[in-house]
């Protein structure tokens, strides 16, 4: 029997990898552990390790991988993961680790495994954004021996890196597995739950980017004069435990008694695609606009350069940090048209747990050879195919 170990540090990667999780821990061929850590033993951002424990996950394994100043020191956080998930890979021995995106976390795991000569598989690589995320991303898939990507934009970005197209395989996002509205909870249910009386609102997810820290403090000051001058209702998620995340917390208590905000460390995904799925827009800087909303057809308002050249759809407005800039792309999401030309399966078709088990059913995957080999795109006659 095959070991799996998937590695999750906060609530977005989660929902990356929790149908993954599932159908692999359905299967007998397989054992399926998961590596718990990062912010979801974080009590400031809501301990999101109970809504692993509320998915009927088994096998969970807990590393807490930060102190209380260690947000803002995320070379020591990636130390620490290193150092807790090698002792996990000496005792466990599993066969395959599985880690997603452009987090710290991913990276120290897809290190251990890389040098222990255990395959990682990399979800989501070939990405862009602009920001240290990327550089994150792009190392990790560096790292990694497989590559389960979007689209095939992002595998032409693999091939770019040097990465074998017999490493790389088109998965789609595996968040979308969960998002088929007939299986969310209602509106009613999650507004009940969280005790929300807006009828019309916007969702906001406001991330710190490390690469502009010297600038946060401006950056969330006009944000949240623009969300205040619009007059409009919102729903304000907390950002990442990153580097400049303490100083947008301390911002949002400007808002606490302020009738037209509701605030909330975390939400549990099902429930907050319910929530995205009826709201009026988006509005940050988060991946969620652009995958999640994208699929819902909810428009986006982009701000700054944390998902720059990530995607280009017609959803998505884009803005500068300037309060009056920020204003004007809540208006334009406001008078947003749905198109019929709308790209529904940019991001894949909803079934990326199915494309993923019979991946490994297939033994592909266990034949990879954990020796590397650098392709030259110049030299390899199948680039981009």
């Amino acid at each position: 029997m095959k070991k799996i170990v998937f590695i999750t540090g906060t609530r977005a990667d989660f929902s990356k990898l929790k149908s993954l999780i599932k159908i692999t821990q359905k299967s007998s061929k397989y054992q399926t552990d998961v590596f718990v850590t990062g912010m979801h033993l974080d009590e400031r951002y809501g301990n999101t390790i109970g809504e692993i424990h509320k998915s009927k996950i088994k096998n969970i394994h807990q590393f807490v991988n930060h102190s209380e100043d260690d947000n803002i020191y995320m070379d020591r956080i990636l130390a620490k993961t290193i150092h807790g998930f090698s002792e996990y890979v000496h005792q466990y021995q599993p066969d395959l680790v599985v880690v997603h995106g452009d987090r710290v976390e991913s990276l120290a795991c897809a290190i251990v495994g890389s040098l222990n000569n255990t395959l990682v598989a990399h979800i989501e690589g070939g990405e862009i954004s602009g920001t240290i995320d990327e550089l994150i991303r792009h190392s990790v898939s560096k790292m990694s021996h497989i590559h389960l990507v979007a689209n095939k934009e992002a595998k032409n970005r693999l091939l770019q890196l040097g990465e074998l197209n017999s490493s790389i395989h088109i998965l789609g996002s595996p968040d979308l597995d969960l998002m088929n509205p007939k299986l969310l909870p209602s509106i009613s249910t999650v507004k009940h739950y969280y005790q929300i009386k807006f009828d019309e609102y916007g969702i906001v997810i406001f991330h710190p980017i490390t690469t502009e820290y010297e600038h946060i403090k401006e950056y969330i000051k006009k944000f949240i004069a623009a969300l205040t001058d619009s007059d409009k209702n919102y729903i304000v998620i907390f950002p990442n435990n990153d580097l400049g995340s303490f100083e947008i917390l301390n911002a949002y208590q400007a808002l606490e008694n302020n009738p037209r905000f509701k605030i909330f460390p975390s939400l549990r995904f099902e429930y907050f695609l319910r929530l995205l799925k009826q709201s009026e827009f988006i509005i940050g800087n988060s991946s969620a606009g652009i995958r999640e909303a994208h699929y819902y057809d909810v428009p986006t308002v982009d701000i700054g350069s944390r998902q720059h050249n990530r995607a280009s759809l017609a959803s998505i407005f884009h803005a500068d940090y300037e309060t009056h800039n920020i204003l004007s792309a809540i208006q334009k999401a406001l008078s947003y048209q749905s198109s019929t030309t709308t790209q529904k399966h940019y991001f894949g078709n909803g079934n990326s747990d199915q494309l993923f088990l019979a991946l490994l059913n297939s033994q592909i995957i266990w034949k990879t050879d954990c020796q590397k080999q650098f392709q030259d795109m110049f030299l390899a006659s199948n680039f981009g195919q």
